[in-house]
């Protein structure tokens, strides 16, 4: 019985996937910065 590779844990398709959305979301936060004026942590009450 063969088994089917595995699309979750600590695999190539996921590590890939988990950087293209950290690079996506850090860049999010740069053009909201720049857009607002104001830094992440004050947008979200902490600063």
């Amino acid at each position: 019985m063969a088994e089917s590779p595995s699309r979750f844990g600590f695999v190539a398709f996921a590590e890939t996937w988990n950087g293209r959305l950290a690079m996506l979301g850090f860049v999010i936060g740069l053009a909201t910065e720049l857009l607002t004026g104001q830094g992440i942590l004050t947008q979200i009450g902490l600063g």
